[in-house]
């Protein structure tokens, strides 16, 4: 119902009265009878209204005229005071003068009437003290204009009334004749303003203390009723309640403008945010200003449309014209209406989707076209995520030599011309140039014992709209990231040296000095030990953590239909990946320890490296010797002396004794520390409750080398076996 067929409705209830009071003419008089004086109580909202009778004033003159009883009722209509009856300020209630001969019917009809008259008050004093308050806002003046309105049309009603009553007087009708306006007649043409009135008292107080939205809920709660005219009235009041609300939405969703000067509407901006936080932190719900009839999913896409307007101008700095109200008024036609009534049409829902897909769409483009969004996703992943294998690969093998240096003792700008000449050897040279200024070198904090592997880092610079999903947070995870892949990628790269080491040195060795077989043999065992175990971690690393997590974002950052759900999706990428890289609270025990095994891989090599220097170092003397021998001989005289090969005898057995036990030692401690923390780490991995981690522990023991040493490692592994089919539901 629009507010002119409203205000129509309640100009004919007027019309209605009057002609129905001129045309009857016949009704017979009522004698009225003594009676004891009374007090009705007319509940209103959520006081009282009440017309005292006294039991003291037992006035039977029967003085006074209905006629002039009904003038007084008209005064007592607009909360005027009568002759006879008179509002009391201290009881808050109409009283009937005492001294006036009033029968007791027409008191109980004058105590239903009165109580229009102080349902009329309520509402003219709320509207007085409120009209010019300008802390109620936009919404709580409309409030009060839409109630102004009501009685407007209440007082055009009583006019109606008064021209009657003067009518019949004029025309010298007796009111108790049958053809006039009588208290009876009155009572029943007043019930429907009673009504209206007693609604709007109600709205008076529950919107008491509200503003914005929250008055709007409150005057749309009172839309659940049954009655056809009160639901129409609250309709109406509605309609012009939530009007500001709809101007104010249009200016946010067309232009992203944000006019609210009383803090009223359901969106906050807050003016001190920066430009690179405002997507993050300048624009919020208040939502106890959400108006009940827009549900959250629509203040939510609300607040994107007006964000993504904002951002577009601000941060990326794009100044074309937006087509966003002419798509959604494509869309819509020439249909007009405020906030309220689009919501019951549904034309609402149709008007925020249209604006969210429209504004949403502009926005990605630009991302994805101007700021080229995706190369710089690829680029963490292929840079920060170890993803771009030819380019670590050859770093590491520039960077070894400076790395494996204190960390004390490294430079910034030798690390920098080392990245450079990496990127200029490998396929990275093909990137986008302006990608490959934006990598650089970072150094951790140093800590005492810190070698040049503990502090290196990539660093990717973001700015502009990219650092808007980049944030510092996120640059924080991505950090945690690399420095757990490159300590995993060093673990390879040490172990794959120590392969070339072994390759090369072991056929010499076994030739020159055969006492090294057993060493030899213990060292190549354990080494594959521990390829087998970082290549296990390496596989679970590489392919079902890094790429299914990335495929997954890839597909999802595709399909996001707004800048949120990019940023999300690549939330959940980066939570993804440091929760099964064991960078997680819940799997801190289990980093450590698997840190440890790293350690204990550094540590073999060291004392692989050792044995190694020294053994060459017995090779080279026994080959010195060995030539002394054949050069001795060839001048023709002795290969050597018993003194010599005593010496010799002695100094080789010095080197069994001292060097290999000792070496021995040392090996056999490492080996049997590996093998307990590797068992330690299966024991956590089978507790763990990711089903992937889980999973992992089975390939890394995949023939059972540390079941057998291990029982409990046994038992772990068969309740993890058993959770694992209950959960699949292979078991009840």
């Amino acid at each position: 119902m629009t507010p002119a067929e409203a205000a129509a409705q309640r100009q004919a209830l007027g019309n209605r009265l009057a002609l129905s009071l001129s045309s009857r003419q016949q009704a017979s008089r009522h004698h009225l009878g003594n009676g004891d004086m009374v007090m009705a109580t007319v509940p209103s909202g959520r006081g009282t209204a009440s017309l005292s009778l006294r039991p003291g004033a037992d006035n039977t003159s029967f003085e006074v005229s209905e006629a002039a009883l009904l003038r007084d009722v008209l005064f007592v209509f607009q909360g005027i005071n009568g002759k006879i009856i008179k509002m009391s300020s201290t009881a808050d209630r109409f009283l009937i003068d005492p001294k006036a001969g009033v029968p007791q019917s027409w008191r109980d009809l004058l105590g239903k009437l009165s109580e229009l008259g102080w349902l009329h008050n309520k509402i003219r004093k709320f509207v007085d003290m409120k009209m010019s308050d300008r802390a109620l806002g936009l919404v709580g003046q409309s409030f009060c204009a839409a109630l102004q309105q009501e009685l407007t049309e209440y007082y055009r009603l009583v006019a109606v009334l008064d021209a009657q009553v003067q009518q019949d007087q004029d025309l010298g009708v007796s009111v108790g004749s049958g053809g006039g306006l009588t208290l009876r007649r009155l009572v029943v043409w007043s019930y429907e303003p009673l009504q209206r009135l007693k609604t709007l008292a109600c709205l008076v107080d529950s919107c008491k203390g509200k503003k914005g939205g929250a008055l709007a809920s409150v005057v749309h709660s009172y839309m659940q009723t049954g009655d056809p005219s009160l639901r129409s009235l609250v309709k109406h009041t509605l309609n012009v309640v939530s009007q500001p609300l709809w101007e104010i939405m249009e200016q946010w969703i067309y232009e992203g403008h944000l006019e609210d000067n009383y803090q009223e509407y359901f969106v906050a901006s807050d003016p001190t945010v920066k430009e690179d936080r405002l997507w993050h932190d300048k624009y919020s719900l208040r939502k106890s200003m959400i108006p009940a009839f827009v549900t959250r999913e629509q203040a939510d896409k609300i607040l994107v449309i007006g964000k993504t307007i904002n951002y577009i101008r601000q941060v990326c700095q794009d100044r074309s014209p937006l087509r966003t109200k002419a798509v959604v008024k494509a869309g819509e036609g020439e249909e007009e209406g405020d906030l309220f009534t689009r919501d019951v049409d549904g034309s609402l829902q149709q008007v925020i989707d249209t604006a969210y897909r429209e504004t949403s769409r502009i926005l990605l483009d630009i991302l994805h076209t101007k700021y080229k969004f995706m190369d710089h996703l690829k680029a963490m992943r292929r840079y920060l995520l170890l993803g771009q294998g030819d380019f670590i690969r050859h770093l590491m093998d520039l960077l070894e030599p400076d790395l494996n240096k204190p960390a004390s003792t490294l430079y910034l700008h030798n690390l920098t011309g080392i990245l450079e000449t990496a990127i200029r050897a490998t396929n990275a040279q093909f990137d986008d140039p302006d990608i490959l200024r934006r990598i650089d070198v970072r150094l951790l904090e140093v800590s005492p014992g810190d070698c040049g592997w503990d502090v290196f880092s990539l660093d990717y610079h973001v700015d502009g709209p990219i650092s808007t999903v980049f944030t510092p947070e996120t640059k924080i995870q991505y950090l945690r990231v690399f420095n757990f892949l490159w300590r995993a990628k060093r673990m390879e790269y040490t172990l794959t040296e120590i392969w070339k080491d072994q390759m090369t040195i072991h056929k010499l060795l076994l030739k020159t000095v055969p006492e090294m077989a057993t060493l030899l043999h213990r060292c190549h065992a354990l080494s594959s030990e521990m390829v087998h175990f970082i290549n296990q971690m390496q596989y679970y690393i590489t392919f079902e953590v890094l790429e299914c997590s990335w495929d997954e974002l890839w597909k999802k950052v595709k399909e996001s239909p707004d800048l949120d759900h990019v940023i999300a999706s690549h939330q959940l990428f980066l939570e993804a990946i440091i929760q099964h890289c064991l960078l997680d609270n819940e799997s801190r025990d289990l980093l450590s320890q698997l840190r440890t095994i790293f350690d204990l891989i550094i540590k073999f090599q060291t004392t692989e490296n050792t044995m190694y220097r020294r053994a060459e170092e017995e090779m080279n003397i026994r080959l010195r010797f060995n030539r002394r021998i054949q050069e001795n001989t060839e001048k023709g005289k002795w290969g050597l002396t018993e003194l010599d090969e005593e010496e010799e005898k002695g100094r080789q057995e010095e080197f069994r004794k001292k060097f290999l036990t000792q070496t021995k030692t040392e090996l056999r401690v490492i080996s049997q520390s590996y093998q307990d923390m590797v068992q330690n780490f299966l024991l956590m991995l089978n507790e763990h409750t990711d089903l992937s981690l889980r999973f992992l522990s089975f390939r890394l023991d995949f023939n059972g080398h540390y079941h057998q040493r291990e029982p409990k490692l046994n038992r772990s592994l068969s309740v993890s076996y058993a959770r694992t089919r209950q959960r699949s539901g292979k078991e009840p």
